[in-house]
Formats: C-alpha cells, structure tokens, sequence
C-alpha cells in the first residue's frame, strides 16, 4: 500500500465552506461549533420538558448530548457537551471518515501469493508466499480462489518452504486485553485476517461423549484447523480458558456447560498461521502440497502467481458501521495511518494520528481516541466535538450514506418505519455505556446533526475481567439508555424544525 492521500477535507476548502454559512471570514484554525444553545421564544417550557425526560429515563451516570443545525453549526440543545466521555462504537465513524480521507472511498486491499525462486515445469525451486494486505474481508472462500489460482498458474510443486506474511500491520494478540480471551469481537490484529480472525467451535453429543470440530468455514468451504485446538474438560467453570502452545492456540471448554450440541466462534490469537493452516488446505486440494506454515517478518522479493482483491473500502465501510465490526475498524484505521505516517505499534500509537487528522480535517479540538473500534475503555470525546465531525462531513456526503437508519416509534411505543423524523447514526454499546451520533431530517426538512453519549463509569469499574461478557444490570441500563436517545431524537426533530 503506497500513494499519496487524495484528501476530501481540503483545510482550506473546509474552512471557507463553513464559514461562508455563518458569514465569518475564514480563519487560519479550524472552525468552532457556537456553544450558545439558540432558543426558542418557549425556552422556558422546552427546559423544563427536558429535564422532566431525564429524570423519568432512570439513566444512571451521565449523560451529555449536542444536537446542531448542519449547515450553520449552531448548537440547538445542549448537556455537559464539553465533557469527555468513552464513544464505545460511535468511533467508528470517525473511523470511516478518517480511511476514506487517508485511502480513498474505493482503495480495495490486495491478498497476494508470491513465488520466491524460478518456477521450472511447474516446480517452484524456492518458497511460496501468501502476503497479507491489511483486508479485513478475506474469508475461506476468497482463499480459495487464490489456491485456485496458483493451478491456473501452472504450479505443481513446491520445494521449498511455504511462508506468511502478516506484517504490513504489527501483529497484536488482541484488540482489548481487557475483555476475556473467548469473546469474538477482541481477535487479533495484523496485515492478515480471515474470516474475521474467528474460528468456528461446534460439539454434538453421541453416545456418551462429544464429537468437537474446529473449522475455518464460509460456505461452501469448511475446512478443519490444526492452530485452533478444543479440549473438553470435566468442570462448570470457567467456561473457556485460554494457553499459547506456541504452535497453535489451545482452548478448553467446561463440559458441564455445553448441553447436547451447539456452535460458537472463537477469537483467532495467531491470523498469519491460522490464515496459513487454511490456504495450505485449499492448495492441496488444488493438487499442490505445502509444508507447515511459518511465518516472516521481511517480505521476500518474488513473482506474484494469484491475487485476490477486497470490496472497494466504501463497501467495507457501510458493513462495518451495520454490524459494529471491531477488527474491520482496526485493521481500516492502521491501514490509513500507515499510508499517512507509517506502520504504527500500537493501537493507541495509531488512534494518536487519527486524532491528530481529526483536529486538521474535522475541527475536533480535543479527540482522544484510543483505538480505531471504540471497544477499549480508554477513549473520550465530547459530543460537541462529534458534532463539529459530523456537520464537517455534512456537505461531502461521505458518511451519512452509509450509516444505518435508525427507526423511532410511533405514540404506541411501536416501529415506525414511517415516522416524520428520520435518522442515520452509529449506536455505540460497552458495559453501563451507550451512544449515538449522526444526522436527522425533520419533518419539514431540515438537517441537524447530534451525538448522545450515556455512561455509568462508577459501576463499569466494579465489573470484574471474567463477568464482562454478561454483566449484571448492563442490559435493562442500555435499554433505558436507548430508550431516552430515542426521545431525545423525537423532540429535537419535531421542536427544531425549521
């Protein structure tokens, strides 16, 4: 991955843009939302209907909110908007912004196998490659299409070793080494993931004992893993547990907690052998045998035999924001930083630049992500620096396309897929934390943007490292914090309209 960023928030561009609509001439620093709330004639009445709203929503913690005119920046309606507070997955989509800006809204990334030596009759005198290129997309299938291509390519044999190249990303054992080692959403991070860097677990009961499989599976393809390995062990707990056996990772399962058959994805801790374990089952089946992955930290010289390319990065971008997608935010994030600075060791190393693009090209003042996903705890943002965000992404419509509508509800307290307000946000959810940010249209038009952020720090650090899957209380807290954001959003886009 090389160039040159092809950047859509000209500084100065954006500067005169939004000053234009306010009538102030540019200024040589970025732009500031007004932080005078502009009331109507019953502010009165409006106040105290929002503080009747906050006391009745039971939200414990606080809560900080700013909803602004898109096009001018004026703050609407405000609370405690100045305060830092974790975005959880709201970061995301500054995320978005920041990869689009840096790689451009149609970069695909490129997975890449290389012949290193001459290629004779079909025999490869040398090592074979597989060459991660930071897509967060490759699964099993496109793996097969690159082993399909190697036979294309003519080749028949190689004599020599079959190595992984994930280093175009420093390889990190997890996202968050604070969640459990069996949760999904925190894998690990390098140039190389497939399917997500997840493992498919499934168990079936027989006669008296379990029948265990690890796959890497995408249909149609389900091929078995030797790096990912289960034992069932005779116990109620814990659950899973978690060893590197340097290898391969090894995992036991509590067999008092599995039942009579079910599935589950397990987090990957080793991508470029577990990538590797999979393509080598794919070439063999395409005739050509490979020796035991082994990984490389310097990408041989070669010749390119198979290639396969991800979506464009716009594609993978609305999926991310859909489905909340933690390591498709990293590895897109680490990419950019990479192109902008170079490889960065670390994840806060890299959310550091984003946060410094942020302030350049958004005219956040204080942003202090600490990651890419928002899953780590660490990060803070205010929500009028979010605001300030998203009314600059506003007119260069490169996120409201692609984040998911949010559907309100009508007086009956059902979906209203109809509703004269419409919404596109990013939901954002950690334990006693919950956010949202994005746009509203108003029923007569008019474009606000808002960002609401609800966290109760004080019993979030009471949450012990094992119960943080599940935690007691978490979920009627985040109902009612969904709740509250939803009438929020109602009020703002009926009493705000034009």
């Amino acid at each position: 991955m090389t160039g040159k960023s092809n950047s859509f928030f000209s500084r100065r561009a954006f500067l005169a843009g939004l000053m234009a609509s306010t009538g102030v001439p540019a200024l040589a620093e970025a732009p500031k939302v007004s932080l005078r709330p502009r009331m109507r004639d019953d502010a009165r009445a409006q106040v105290s209907e929002l503080a009747s709203l906050l006391r009745g929503s039971r939200v414990t913690g606080d809560i900080v909110f700013a909803v602004a005119d898109a096009e001018t920046g004026n703050i609407l309606e405000a609370r405690n908007e100045t305060s830092g507070i974790a975005p959880a997955s709201v970061a995301k989509s500054i995320t978005a912004l920041y990869a689009q800006d840096i790689l451009g809204p149609s970069h695909r990334f490129v997975t890449q196998v290389v012949a290193a030596g001459e290629i004779t009759n079909g025999v490869l005198d040398g090592d074979l490659v597989l060459v991660g290129g930071c897509d967060p997309t490759l699964d099993t299938k496109a793996l097969a299409k690159l082993a399909l291509g190697l036979k294309e390519a003519g080749l028949r044999e190689v004599r020599g070793r079959f190595l992984v190249f994930e280093n175009a990303l420093r390889p990190l054992r997890t996202i968050d080494p604070e969640q459990p080692d069996h949760l999904g959403y925190s894998p690990a991070v390098s140039g190389i993931a497939l399917n997500y860097n997840r493992v498919h677990f499934q168990w079936k009961r027989g006669s008296g004992d379990y029948t265990v499989t690890m796959d890497a599976r995408a249909a149609p393809y389900r091929p078995d893993v030797q790096m990912a390995r289960m034992q069932i062990v005779d116990r109620s707990a814990p659950i899973f547990s978690y060893r590197d056996a340097g290898d391969h990772d090894q995992w036991t399962v509590a067999k008092k907690a599995l039942g009579k058959e079910g599935a589950r994805w397990l987090p990957v801790r080793r991508p470029g052998l577990y990538a590797g374990d999979v393509f080598a089952t794919l070439a063999r089946s395409n005739g050509i045998v490979l020796k035991a992955p082994e990984l490389v930290e310097e990408l041989p010289a070669g010749t390119v035999l198979s290639t396969v390319k991800s979506p464009e990065l716009r594609e993978i971008l609305q999926g991310m924001l859909k489905y909340s997608n933690n390591l498709t935010a990293e590895m897109v994030g680490l990419a950019a930083t990479r192109m902008r600075s170079g490889r960065a060791h670390t994840l806060a190393a890299s959310a550091r630049q984003m946060n410094l693009w942020a302030k350049e090209a958004l005219g956040m003042q204080k942003p202090a992500f600490a990651d890419h996903s928002g899953l780590g705890g660490a990060s803070r943002v205010s929500a009028v620096d979010m605001v300030r965000a998203l009314a600059a992404a506003h007119d260069r419509a490169l996120l409201r396309p692609i984040l998911k509508p949010v559907t309100l509800r009508d007086k009956s307290g059902r979906p209203d897929k109809k509703h004269p307000v419409k919404v596109a946000a990013k939901t954002g959810t950690l334990n006693f934390v919950s956010g949202l940010a994005g746009y509203i249209t108003a029923p007569d038009g008019r474009e606000m943007v808002f960002a609401i952020f609800c966290a109760d720090e004080s019993i979030r650090a009471t949450i012990p490292r094992a119960h943080r899957e599940r935690p007691h209380g978490a979920r009627p807290w985040a109902n009612r914090a969904r709740r509250l954001q939803r009438q929020l959003l109602e009020r703002w886009g009926t009493i705000y309209s034009s």
